[in-house]
């Protein structure tokens, strides 16, 4: 339903623009979100869309400039006068300015920061020196800060000389002279106190605050736990240097689980949507993955090879080769990409390893017997007495039931215990993911099979 009003209305502006009806484009564009406007502005050939954001009221067009497309926003710079990119650097953000900034190209930057104020660019030049995924670097140092013996009544009127350029003003930060953090205290708790009451008698001290070099992953997790509308930044001198605001954060775990399926799917991560990655670019970052799964595959061959002569005797075994090493890189899967997650959202830490391992081992019994005992029964009537194959003993059907048994309890442990100690030595747990646990599984399942072969049949 959404699309076909989208499409529709994509229509009508189009038509409106070759009738050259530009105040009524004007008042459909003012009764939209920036977030949709700037989605509709994809749509548009360049000229089009210049002539559209030129349309747009001046305040409405700096909301829409920072949710727009890094393409669009480069077309728009480039058709912008001095003064139009003047007026919207003015009215972005600090934080919004340096996201648009580092990905755009060098002459593009260089405009962007000759319109900015002397104040504005010292800001700027500070959030870029930050490391990529701190804290530091996706903090706004635009918020509201008051002193402990200000009265609600003299917080207020500060608020409404300053709040018009901070970014948010529900929640205000109480510092000293030399600013360091000492209270939290929100709009809410100042109307309700009464113009009267000081600050520093209501204002909360038990302070939840982050280092501007602590992981940005980190910042978000912690907003998602306190519900927090936004998290003060402090500096190794406990000094309140800036803040950083929920859409940050949610932009940040958007950005992490994006990664974090990538390489779970054996994907170097790419931070362009899928449309906008080039073909060369996405044969780029699958690649590197493709070629080392299929060389460790050798692995696999390999085991295959050296049992060639002893499977000959038993050719029945083969046909279930393909369904044991599936079933085992199923569960090592599952039990991977539970782990994985649970280590993304703070729920496992590596000293929860032994908790882990212990419940996956009571899964892996349930899960192998139940596999076993209905592949047991499958094998026997469907495989036996319906398809009528003869060469199914019991014999047989006893090693596929064992080798079943014992996969999953391998491939369940191997996918619970690769990811925890990948974060422990450093790495991201999500490259432990199904591919390459699926191909560690397919090599141990083998050996197995294999090994109950010899056992059972003597081979």
């Amino acid at each position: 339903m959404f699309e076909e009003i989208y499409e529709d209305l994509c229509k009508e502006i189009e038509a409106l623009i070759e009738e050259k009806k530009y105040s009524r484009i004007r008042a459909i564009l003012q009764d939209m979100e920036p977030a949709d406007i700037a989605l509709l502005f994809e749509e548009f050939p360049d000229d089009e869309t210049t002539l559209m954001f030129r349309l747009l009221p001046k305040e409405l067009a700096a909301e829409c400039f920072v949710e727009m497309d890094t393409d669009v926003q480069k077309v728009l710079v480039e058709a912008f006068s001095d003064a139009e990119l003047g007026y919207v650097v003015d009215k972005l953000f600090v934080d919004d300015t340096v996201d648009i900034i580092e990905e755009m190209p060098a002459n593009i930057v260089k405009r962007i920061l000759k319109q900015a104020s002397p104040e504005k660019r010292n800001m700027i030049n500070q959030l870029l020196h930050y490391p990529k995924d701190s804290a530091g670097s996706i903090m706004t140092t635009e918020f509201v800060h008051l002193r402990a013996r200000m009265t609600v009544g003299e917080a207020f009127a500060k608020i409404r000389e300053i709040g018009e350029k901070k970014e948010i003003i529900y929640t205000c930060y109480v510092t000293d002279s030399e600013r360091h953090l000492k209270g939290v205290i929100t709009v809410k708790e100042m109307i309700l106190a009464g113009e009267d009451a000081v600050l520093d008698d209501i204002m909360e001290t038990a302070i939840v605050s982050v280092n501007t070099h602590d992981d940005k992953e980190d910042v978000a997790r912690s907003m998602d736990k306190y519900n927090f509308l936004a998290l003060p930044v402090v500096d190794n001198e406990e000094r309140l240097v800036g803040i950083v605001t929920f859409d940050d954060a949610m932009d940040v775990i958007s950005e992490e689980d994006t990664e974090d399926i990538q390489s779970m799917a054996a994907i170097l991560p790419s931070d362009k949507p899928y449309l906008k990655t080039g073909t060369f670019e996405t044969w780029r970052k699958r690649i590197p993955w493709l070629l080392l799964l299929m060389l460790s595959a050798t692995l696999t061959s390999q085991i295959i090879a050296g049992f060639e002569t002893k499977l000959a005797a038993a050719s029945v075994l083969i046909a279930y080769i393909p369904m044991l090493m599936g079933t085992g890189g199923n569960c090592g899967s599952q039990s991977s990409v539970t782990v994985i997650r649970g280590l993304s959202l703070d729920e496992i830490e590596f000293s929860d390893f032994f908790r882990v391992i212990w419940r996956e081992i009571r899964v892996s019994v349930l899960c192998g017997a139940t596999l076993a005992a209905v592949n047991f029964v499958k094998i026997i009537f469907v495989d036996g007495m319906l398809f009528g194959n003869d060469e199914i003993t019991l014999q047989v059907n006893l090693i596929i039931s064992l080798s079943i048994v014992v996969t999953v309890f391998i491939a369940k442990l191997v996918g619970a215990m690769l990811p925890m100690l990948a974060q422990k030595i450093g790495f991201d747990p999500a490259v432990m993911a199904s591919p390459f646990i699926t191909t560690i599984v397919d090599a141990l399942s083998l050996v197995i099979y294999f090994q109950f072969a010899k056992l059972i049949l003597h081979l």
